[in-house]
């Protein structure tokens, strides 16, 4: 098995502020998760997709799939795509994250090179975050024996085993901003990213 190669897209969630389906996001011109995947692509070999609409990927991505476990949020979006992937290690972003750092995916797998966590995961001061990550596909096995216990939060079932966690500082040296966990949640929130990023690619 590849050590890395796969990149899983979370396209799930209810879209519920943003007013219309986040999957069908566009930017200039180019439906959002299009532009994710070309990015993705530089790097990774296999482009996983979580979804409760397959027929919006068609073509798109090697393997759409849905949640095994179903209404459990990020943690079945993660479960369901490494269950499919093809590598040791998978890269986990979602559908509304339109500012992928290739080179922080880079750096984020030297360090798993060194240690061999179960995931790779950035802090945010006392927090974490979930996606712009990395986790090992045997985890979902334990994944699932924590969805059983009616829990569902990633940080919590995190705690008990051995993750890499990125101290902030070192994440903002390759996002000052914090732009590369930047989702798009409102009309709003597409408006600021367009006007902070007009005449760049994502």
């Amino acid at each position: 098995m590849k050590k890395f190669g796969t990149a899983i897209i979370l396209a799930g969630g209810k879209s519920t502020r943003m007013g219309f389906d986040k999957q069908l996001i566009k930017i200039q011109e180019r439906r959002l998760v299009e532009s994710l995947i070309l990015k993705l692509r530089e790097e990774l070999d296999e482009i996983v997709i979580v979804t409760n609409k397959p027929e919006y990927y068609i073509g798109l991505a090697d393997i759409i799939t849905g949640d095994v476990i179903k209404d459990k949020g990020p943690l079945g979006g993660i479960h369901a795509g490494l269950l499919k992937s093809a590598s040791e290690y998978s890269y986990v972003v979602a559908c509304d994250m339109p500012s992928i750092n290739l080179d922080y995916i880079r750096h984020m797998k030297n360090r798993i090179h060194k240690s061999d966590p179960v995931a790779c995961v950035t802090r945010f001061g006392e927090w974490i975050e979930p996606f712009n990550a990395f986790y090992r596909k045997d985890l979902a096995i334990h994944m699932e024996e924590f969805l059983a216990t009616g829990k569902r939060a990633v940080h919590t079932m995190l705690k008990d085993y051995r993750v890499d966690f990125v101290p902030e500082k070192e994440a903002r040296e390759f996002s000052p901003e914090w732009n590369m966990f930047f989702n798009l949640n409102t009309r709003e929130d597409i408006q600021e990213y367009l006007q902070r990023n007009e005449g760049h690619e994502i």
